[in-house]
């Protein structure tokens, strides 16, 4: 039994964690405690066997699992390092917890959450590594091939870049020749739409807004995509797991934190001031992070133009160019 009930980057951020569980259990069935609208999202990442539909406001731990088994094995708490999270699966009577304090290694606050979740694994003797992100591209066709992909949206204001930039973004890079799609969750319709008309774009190019869209077919727009342009949330995580090009905007949170591994596919953007911590401003806020702001769409347009195509470092080990 893992607990991470949370969101869509919550899960995929413990993939490696998740991946370290399987293998060091491989007979063992990997039940997850999360909202029930992840079920195809863990599903996708071939290493959760089923999800136990836990929920609660906001970030906070769920009140109670609705488990109706005998005790599990192992608890493992990816949830948090609160008392609530622990009791909540000390409740479940298990032969072994996992979990921060309490016995287990001391909590750092300034960590990645892929470095957090697999530590506290490799503290249990189970090897995890950080870097295991990618998960499986869908089988399905995507929606939209090669697009560019845009997403506006966050749940928190504090990370949504202003709509105007995301259009003037939109807009060029349609102009240069683009496919561009702007992808919204439930209810983020109104201003995804709006980025679309001020980009020029038809409103055939807008996915989701009234729902969100499908996961398998978020998932195969994102693994079929030229690139993701989009702020600290769960497609830019999502972008990350299927290995397609991303430029992340971040504002509150400093990427080392949250942000993409290193590497020629990811670009991230940030501007914190000189004293400023890495958790500078509250990522869950009411009104967009001083940071974000000082991001300019001709930086995010130039972050695009140095990202790789899709598959062009195979053609350079074979010593072609696209």
């Amino acid at each position: 039994m893992v607990l991470r009930a949370l969101g869509l980057g919550d899960l995929l951020t413990a993939v490696p964690a998740l991946r370290g569980l399987r293998r060091a259990y491989p007979g063992h069935e990997i039940v997850l405690a999360a909202p029930g609208r992840l079920a195809e999202a863990a599903g996708a990442t071939g290493v959760v066997d089923r999800l136990l539909p836990a929920a609660a406001p906001g970030r906070a731990v769920p009140g109670a699992i609705d488990w109706a088994g005998p005790p599990p094995g192992i608890a493992v708490d990816l949830h948090g390092n609160g008392p609530p999270s622990r009791r909540l699966l000390q409740a479940l009577r298990p032969h072994r917890l996992f979990a921060y304090a309490d016995g287990g290694p001391p909590w750092c606050e300034d960590e990645h959450e892929r470095d957090r979740w697999c530590r506290l694994l490799s503290w249990y003797g189970i090897p995890a590594d950080p870097g295991d992100v990618r998960i499986p591209a869908p089988d399905t066709p995507s929606p939209v091939p090669d697009a560019t992909v845009v997403h506006p949206g966050a749940d928190a204001a504090a990370r949504r870049w202003p709509p105007e930039r995301f259009a003037a973004v939109a807009g060029a890079l349609r102009a240069a020749g683009h496919r561009v799609v702007v992808t919204a969750g439930a209810g983020e319709g109104p201003p995804a739409h709006r980025i679309a008309r001020l980009a020029g774009l038809p409103a055939s190019s807008v996915l989701g807004g009234a729902a969100d869209v499908p996961f398998m077919e978020l998932a195969a727009l994102v693994a079929g995509a030229r690139v993701v342009v989009v702020g600290d949330t769960g497609l830019a995580h999502l972008a990350t797991a299927l290995g397609t090009p991303s430029v992340v905007l971040f504002g509150p949170v400093a990427p080392r934190l949250w942000g993409p591994p290193d590497g020629p596919r990811h670009r991230v953007l940030w501007h914190p001031g000189p004293d400023d911590p890495p958790r500078p401003g509250d990522a869950h806020g009411e009104r967009p992070d001083e940071r974000l702001l000082r991001i300019t769409p001709a930086e995010v347009l130039d972050a695009v133009g140095r990202l790789p195509r899709p598959g062009s470092e195979l053609l350079l080990v074979a010593g072609r160019m696209p």
